[in-house]
């Protein structure tokens, strides 16, 4: 169930996540190539008084892109409307949001990599040309009807771009990589966090729960209201270094972020195939989990540490890896 839970938050925003949520690009921390990029685009849109181009963004679980999303509409002082892949399962679903929109509107589709081929096709039109095309009726009587729609901005948000199709990916005219975060920025973040949710953290608590937060805001936020927890269950009137650590030890997770599901994982390339290569089936049969979860959410950070790799056989634990486990090749 814990690790469930993970997974769960680490694809739903909860209450306190969306409270805290920079609204304007200069309160949002990191990603700093990424910012300065998009805020020319963003304001050589808005000088021109036309609707910027589609962005695709994408990325790792966690490290902004809904709120990036959210920031663009700010920006360009228009409207947001969002809606997820997995919800339009009918055209007339992404119809009626289409003919919804008002100039110069941001349109959100998370998980976009999900849409369906037959909804996807109407998406291009709309992209490309702000023309909906449709098909009303059946049989021999169906006809086709053009609707024009108003110019928007489509931001469209993935984990798994190799899941996008060519044509779709191609009608994105702006094209940004989210990447993990540097600890000195999550330190920032949490500090940031800290204080609109009225909590006081000592700057070395930050820092040390900046390196165990995985390179991603979103844990690193979960992880300052579990903290927040354990200095009320002390009667703490702040958090410190040994709040953090108790926080860590009692869920779990290591000073590099690594949890249970980590660790279970990596043992599991070394007890049952000798270290690898393993395929990610037989992994997701050990584990008992999905295997995308298992791909967006478990190995990108793994990855990035070095602790495994992924070859044309299959997935290999490291050097690294086995040190960080505290065994031998």
């Amino acid at each position: 169930m814990e690790n469930k839970e993970r997974f769960l938050d680490a694809n739903i925003p909860d209450e306190m996540t969306t409270s805290i949520r920079p609204k304007r690009m200069g309160d949002f921390v990191g990603q700093e190539g990424l910012k300065q990029n998009l805020s020319v685009f963003i304001n050589a849109a808005r000088g021109r008084s036309e609707s910027m181009d589609h962005v695709l963004l994408y990325g790792p679980p966690g490290l902004g892109k809904t709120t990036l999303a959210h920031i663009i509409a700010n920006e360009l002082g228009t409207n947001f409307r969002a809606t997820a892949a997995p919800m339009l399962t009918k055209q007339g679903d992404l119809a009626a949001i289409l003919t919804s929109l008002e100039p110069m509107d941001v349109l959100f589709i998370d998980e976009i990599h999900r849409l369906p081929t037959a909804i996807e096709e109407v998406l291009y039109s709309a992209m490309e040309d702000f023309k909906l095309d449709i098909m009303l009726g059946e049989g021999p009587s169906a006809k086709s009807v053009r609707i024009d729609l108003p110019q928007f901005t489509l931001v469209g948000a993935t984990t798994r771009t190799g899941l996008l199709s060519n044509p779709l990916r191609d009608r994105f005219g702006i094209d940004l990589r989210l990447n993990f975060y540097e600890p000195v920025d999550l330190a920032k973040i949490i500090s940031r966090s800290a204080n609109i949710l009225g909590i006081d953290i000592e700057p070395g608590a930050a820092d040390i729960l900046s390196i165990s937060a995985r390179g991603t805001p979103r844990i690193a936020n979960r992880l300052l209201k579990r903290a927040r927890d354990f200095a009320a269950a002390t009667g703490a009137k702040s958090i410190n270094s040994d709040t953090i650590k108790t926080t860590l030890f009692q869920l779990k997770i290591d000073g590099r972020g690594l949890d249970n599901i980590d660790r279970e994982y990596m043992t599991a390339i070394v007890k049952h195939y000798a270290g690898g290569p393993v395929g990610i089936e037989n992994l997701s049969a050990i584990l008992s989990e999905p295997s995308d979860t298992i791909e967006d959410v478990i190995e990108p950070y793994l990855m990035q540490q070095g602790f495994i790799q992924r070859t044309p056989r299959g997935r290999i634990i490291t050097d690294a890896g086995y040190q960080h486990l505290g065994l031998e090749k």
